[in-house]
């Protein structure tokens, strides 16, 4: 009876115990910015203030901006060979190098057919994924090229976010968080329980909800939440195990543990 008690008291334990990954603050930057991008494993940080694009390292800051295209909506520096500015009003993409010279620009307008994109993400080589909102499609677009490698199936769904890496990318809607493959071939889907933004790091995801991130394993579909001190997430990013909060001018860094 008694080996009996034993036995059900650590399988309570074991059902209800909240399995969570903590999140350790280990430094605060001062950082004035409207939007961080990201930080490398150089300490290199990417981010947009007064609508210029800025690079600062240990040798300083560059900048690149181009007013004449309106808002500079969103930045992608997962390639910093060929950084991605995405300027949504004149529906134009411009590609920079690592010194923040422009080396391509696209113009969805101009091309025939025609293509609304709403959200880009950087892939493989000259590749990108891109919404074509008319559509409601996620294609797999060669810029230098200007053509069409792959699309997936239509959404159903209000598109949130999109990032992607070499090998995936994730399309977060209302509804589902989708995971292609490079063939634009489904591999995985979960149902959406009210995340907002993703963010992908050596294809671990993060999902954020309200003030409250969650985490999820490469090649998993397991949500485990994420134990953070008490702060408002204005923008978060992860590298390698390194989470990234940005509020209130302080540029947080925290150490993803078991």
């Amino acid at each position: 009876m008694k080996y009996t008690l034993y036995i059900l008291y650590f399988f309570s334990i074991s059902i209800f115990s909240q399995e969570y990954l903590d999140a350790i603050l280990m430094k605060k930057t001062t950082l004035k910015a409207d939007k961080v991008i990201a930080v490398d494993d150089f300490g290199t940080t990417y981010y947009i203030k007064n609508n210029v694009f800025k690079k600062k390292d240990q040798n300083g800051t560059i900048t690149y901006n181009n007013f004449q295209l309106g808002n500079l909506n969103n930045a992608n520096a997962f390639n910093p060979l060929k950084i991605n500015l995405f300027y949504k009003d004149f529906n134009t993409l411009i590609v920079l190098d690592n010194r923040l010279a422009e080396i391509f620009k696209i113009d969805f307008n101009t091309m025939s057919p025609y293509k609304n994109v709403t959200h880009i993400s950087t892939g493989f080589d000259n590749m990108l994924w891109i919404f074509n909102q008319d559509l409601q499609k996620l294609e797999l677009f060669d810029f230098k090229t200007q053509t069409t490698k792959a699309q997936t199936l239509p959404v159903q769904s209000a598109i949130l976010d999109l990032k992607s890496n070499y090998n995936y990318c994730w399309l977060l809607t209302q509804k589902f968080l989708y995971k292609y493959n490079y063939f634009g071939s489904l591999v995985s889907k979960i149902k959406n329980d009210g995340h907002t933004e993703l963010i992908e790091s050596n294809e671990n995801i993060v999902l954020k909800k309200e003030d409250k991130l969650f985490f999820i394993k490469k090649n998993t579909n397991k949500i485990i939440p994420i134990k953070t001190p008490n702060l408002l997430i204005n923008q978060f990013f992860v590298t390698n195990e390194t989470l990234y909060i940005y509020n209130d001018e302080t540029l947080q860094e925290l150490q993803l543990k078991n």
